[in-house]
This record gives structure tokens, sequence and C-alpha cells, in this order.
């Protein structure tokens, strides 16, 4: 079974799934970090392909890649196999504070819609968070296609709240808890970017949606041609889980468009971890031959500085 490797808790989450060995059992009068031991050699990292025209790539072979891991460069690869993921899971965070512009309802109709007509997103594979005053909340899990029409779609007062950070982490566990490993997790955020209340940080968010392999879609619903650190953040949540970022307007339906043409060339590559150097490990794959195909994966994972 793959764990995520760590020293402690709140440690830095990898992004890629390391496969470890001998965990250790914590017994009563252990100090409450959790130990490791382990004998990895093997990084496990899952991308997706498309061309210049933005249309899912099916046919790459592994002498098309190359992935540079922490300025290493990796050429032989221990496997190279398209994905057998066979359906979605989708969750979608609405962000009702005030910040967010009034068309937000619209953008969420739209990308319902979407959803309820997509092979591979079944009935039961769709839901819903938001805020409730200064919390998250979960507002349906599975089913949710009763909120199709925009006079049902949920409308919030927060009072310049807006828990954007903390409600993220809810929705990967959320999905990490649902589907099993042959489905594909995403994570559709409807959102300014903007979080003024929540206990986790952006690094936390990031962290726990790279834990639970979940790939966040960031649809920026601000004014369009405005700019703030929302924005900003919205970006990096996106760059870091191998989603991506859609600037206001019309960002709904080609955020789904996009989903679905990854979720259709996805690829699964291992090879041998080329360094135990401590710390980040970015990560970056290159083509070697079409020089247009463009790659989205995790940005990277953290090697922890020992190992017992």
């Amino acid at each position: 079974m793959a764990i995520p490797l760590t020293c402690r808790r709140r440690c830095p989450l990898l992004a890629v799934l390391l496969f470890c060995t001998g965990l250790s059992a914590r017994v009563a009068g252990d100090p409450a970090d959790f130990t490791y031991r382990t004998n990895t050699t093997e990084v496990r990292l899952t991308f997706s392909v498309l061309d210049q025209n933005s249309h899912g790539v099916a046919t790459l072979q592994a002498s098309d890649i190359v992935v540079v891991d922490k300025g290493v460069i990796v050429r032989s690869f221990q496997s190279f196999t398209r994905s057998d993921w066979t359906k979605l899971e989708i969750a979608i965070l609405i962000d009702g504070s005030e910040s967010v512009t009034p068309h937000l309802r619209r953008e969420m109709a739209d990308i319902l819609d979407l959803v309820s007509q997509s092979a591979g997103v079944p009935d039961e594979n769709l839901s819903i968070v938001s805020f409730e005053g200064s919390r998250p909340a979960l507002l349906c899990a599975g089913n949710c296609r009763a909120y199709h029409a925009v006079e049902r779609l949920p409308v919030t007062n927060t009072r310049g709240l807006t828990p954007l950070f903390d409600t993220i982490a809810l929705a990967a566990d959320l999905l990490a808890r649902r589907g099993d490993s042959r489905v594909q997790k995403v994570l559709i955020v409807f959102s300014d970017g903007v979080d003024t209340v929540s206990r986790n940080s952006l690094g936390d968010a990031i962290d726990v949606s790279t834990r639970n392999e979940i790939q966040l879609e960031c649809i920026d619903v601000s004014q369009p041609g405005s700019w703030s650190q929302g924005a900003t953040a919205l970006r990096r949540l996106a760059s870091a889980t191998g989603g991506q970022y859609f600037p206001p307007p019309g960002g709904a339906s080609n955020a789904l468009n996009s989903v679905l043409e990854r979720f259709r060339a996805s690829y699964i590559v291992s090879y041998r971890l080329p360094t135990r150097a401590s710390g980040f490990h970015s990560i970056r794959i290159v083509p070697t031959h079409n020089l247009n195909l463009q790659f989205r994966s995790r940005s990277g994972y953290y090697y922890p500085d020992s190992i017992r």
C-alpha cells in the first residue's frame, strides 16, 4: 500500500506516491509524532497530456517524455501506462462570500448542466460544498442534480467572512473518502481566491489536496480585468495539484471540457528515486519530440529530512 512519507503530522505532504514498507507502531508514552521506517526506492506520478489545440493525447509513449526530478533528468522508467481510471468523482466548491460577483449563479448553473450531460460522472459522483457563516459546509454529497436550476443554487451572505482554504480542506477530505483507486477525483473551485478567516493556510490547502491526490480546477469569478492576491492563490492551488486556472469570464464550460479531455488522456509513470536529498523535489515533465505537448501534474513532493 502506498502511504505518504512524513515525520510529523503537519509536515508538508507528498505530491506523488512514494512506496514505503515497515510502518512502526506508536506505543503508550511515545510523543505525538509518527515515525516511519522505509526503504523507499520508487516515485509514482500521474499526469495528463494535451496537444497544441488542448485535445487529449491518447498515444503517448515512454520515449516521448523525460521527467526532471530536483534537477535530475530521468529517462528510464520502472513503468509507463495509460491511467486505468474508469470514472470521475467531482466536488464543486461555491464561494458564497460578498466579494464574489453576481454572475456566479449563472456560471454554476452552466457547469452543473454540463456535468449532468457528461459521460463518466454518475449521479452519485457529484458533491457541493460552500460556506455557512465562517465555517465550511457540505451542501450535498452525491446525487446533487437537484441544484441544476439557478433558483436552487445556494445564496449566502457571510458579511466578509470567507473560509476558502478550510472549505478546500473539507472538500479534499470528502473526496478522499469517496470512490476507489479507479476514480479520478476533481475539485472545481468557483471563487475569487480571497480568504479572510480560515484556520488552514494556502499551503495547508495545497498539502491536503496533494496528499489525497485531488486535482483542483480553479474558476476565477471576480470581475474580468481585475487583479488581486486571490487570483494568485487560485493559480497556485491549480498549478500545485495538476489542475488549471481559468480567468474570467466564461470559465465554467472551459473548465469542465478541460477536465474531461485530461480524464481521457492520463498516464501513470514510475521511476527510481533519483536522489535522497531532503526537502522539496520539484517535478517537470518535458517532451522529447513534440514540443507542442502540454503536461499537467503535481508540482513535486517532499522527501523528509530523516527517515528512521
